[in-house]
């Protein structure tokens, strides 16, 4: 059976390996349209290739993915966390667990993870064509003509088709599929940092808290995590996780809203006082800025006080009850005013893709044309930060990996 992989990035780089380790028999060629391999790879993690995660504590899939969860919950059953470590293990790159359940290449470098691939697709006989960009894919018959942009490059007749192109920021990302019967969710961007234009807050920033817990008015979206302060405005895994579950809401708002920021993580209201009281019998006379609760940064805690309306000369004995409401309520609903979006460092992640209603999900075949399937971003699957979006790369590409090999060996079978 003669297959190709549209997309040379992590799906298609691991559908194409596992086809091939499943079924040596199989001729596999990988198309990518831009001249370099796996680049989202390279900047994965920030250049280390954040590759998956020990999903400790995990209560839902839906946590981890805003959408697709239950196709990967499936898809996990068949290739999970812990395969996937055995598998780069057994594949020669030693790993490492970080404290927070990330799981990188020992060495901290994505080079690593992207010489491996080209070393098994070398080793596999997996055909490579870069610079090979897909203009369209037509049913023929049972198979597939690949038309290119490039009118030097000659149209190609496929048995099978796997496309793996990942995440399209546009729609016109997905023209090739034009001419076949799937349904295409309108792509959004995922995974962001939050701009907060003319606000004191980004004089503060490199300040981080550890565990705070942010959300949007107007919905029910909120996400726990470190926060981090930039120039712009605010970022770091809370934020990111917020902007991963509310993409299609804050796109709608043109990435305007109002953030509000519990700086105490979900500390109630109850415990809040509890500390601050303890704080006032503790160290009644001493300046309300020398007795940071929370260990709160100062210049942070600085803000925060201005923010409630207390001087910063005044003494803790001398708040009263109601300067310590303010701080109560400023700790646990801060707010400030979005206006736009930036990358999440050089990675891009969307929301939208293939629809999953098009899609079996037990074996990622679209429903209305066979021998047609689809692996990672492409689909309509997202996961927040900390490498659950390329566990969905390796999972679904196995899945596909696993349908094409039990299709070969039926055919074979048949014979």
């Amino acid at each position: 059976m003669k297959i190709a992989i549209i997309g040379g990035g992590a799906a298609g780089f691991f559908a194409a390996i596992n086809i091939m380790k499943m079924e040596p028999s199989a001729s596999v060629t990988i198309y990518e349209a831009s001249p370099r391999p796996l680049a989202k790879v390279a900047v994965s993690g920030g250049g280390r290739c954040n590759l998956t995660n020990t999903f400790e504590d995990v209560k839902s899939y839906a946590s981890l993915y805003p959408r697709g969860d239950k196709v990967m919950s499936r898809a996990l059953k068949m290739f999970d966390h812990e395969e996937t470590f055995d598998w780069f293990e057994t594949n020669g790159v030693a790993l490492t667990i970080q404290d927070d359940g990330c799981v990188f290449p020992y060495s901290q470098d994505s080079q690593e993870i992207i010489d491996t691939f080209l070393r098994l697709a070398d080793e596999l006989a997996i055909d490579i064509k870069m610079s090979h960009k897909v203009s369209s894919i037509a049913q023929e018959g049972d198979g597939f003509k690949l038309t290119f942009t490039s009118d030097q490059q000659p149209c190609e007749l496929i048995d099978a088709v796997v496309v793996t192109t990942g995440g399209s920021p546009q729609r016109e990302g997905l023209d090739m599929l034009s001419s076949l019967p799937i349904s295409i969710v309108e792509p959004v961007p995922s995974l962001f940092t939050f701009n907060i234009p003319n606000s004191p807050i980004t004089e503060f920033m490199g300040a981080v808290v550890e565990h705070a817990t942010v959300g949007l008015r107007g919905s029910r979206f909120k996400a726990s995590g470190a926060l981090l302060i930039t120039h712009w405005g605010v970022s770091g895994p809370a934020i990111l996780k917020l902007s991963s579950y509310a993409a299609r809401f804050l796109e709608q708002r043109e990435y305007c809203g109002t953030l509000y920021i519990n700086w105490v993580g979900d500390n109630v209201e109850a415990n809040i006082h509890s500390v601050l009281n303890r704080i006032i019998e503790e160290n009644s006379q001493k300046l309300v800025t020398s007795v940071r609760p929370y260990d709160m940064p100062s210049r942070l805690w600085s803000h925060l006080l201005d923010r409630a309306e207390i001087s910063q000369e005044r003494r803790w004995a001398e708040l009263g009850r109601k300067g310590l409401n303010r701080i109560v309520s400023t700790l646990m609903a801060d707010e400030y005013q979005i206006k736009g979006k930036s990358h999440f460092k050089e990675e891009f992640v969307t929301c939208g893709g293939v629809s999953l209603d098009s899609i079996n999900p037990i074996t990622l075949e679209c429903r209305e044309c066979k021998n047609l399937y689809f692996a990672g971003e492409v689909l309509d699957i997202d996961a927040i930060t900390g490498g659950f979006n390329l566990q969905a790369a390796w999972s679904t590409g196995y899945v596909v990996a696993d349908a094409l090999a039990n299709k070969i060996c039926s055919k074979k079978s048949l014979a």
